[in-house]
């Protein structure tokens, strides 16, 4: 049970996944449906201080590496041509919503990045960021509950 709740939360801090991903997998494992919903959400919860850190000190750092540099735009421009323009035009709200949605390329990853594109203050990200993922793991919480 406990390797099962770690590998969840590690799902949960992971780019590829998040808590989509974490919840459904300790659910469905057998752990406790609500440590698992606990320890899933805080965990991804966690990686939005973790990427505005690493946004703002280290990303200046490997700016310097083409292949990072060319990357780095690429995703740029990629979040502000997807959904840059309504959380522009709706802020605090348009982020929640954003980071809210159930679907893979939407969540804390995808949040802190238009944070850091678009200038939002981060603590008002923060708040966005972390009521989003808690509608979205509910979201996730109860239809893998009600699947099983």
């Amino acid at each position: 049970m406990i390797q099962d709740i770690i590998i969840a939360i590690l799902w949960s801090l992971s780019p590829f996944g998040e808590a989509k991903v974490g919840i459904p997998y300790g659910m469905l494992s057998g752990a406790n449906i609500y440590l698992v919903f606990l320890f899933c959400l805080v965990a991804n919860i966690l990686v939005f201080p973790i990427m505005m850190f690493f946004l703002d000190y280290v990303n200046t750092h490997f700016l310097k590496w083409r292949f990072y540099k060319k990357s780095a735009i690429w995703v740029a421009k990629r979040a502000k041509n997807g959904s840059g323009d309504k959380i522009e035009k709706y802020g605090f709200w348009g982020l929640l919503i954003f980071v809210m949605i159930p679907l893979p390329g939407t969540g804390v990853y995808a949040g802190s990045i238009a944070t850091y594109l678009f200038n939002i203050e981060k603590k008002k990200a923060f708040v966005a960021n972390a009521l989003g993922i808690t509608l979205s793991s509910i979201i996730i919480w109860v239809a893998t509950y009600l699947s099983m």
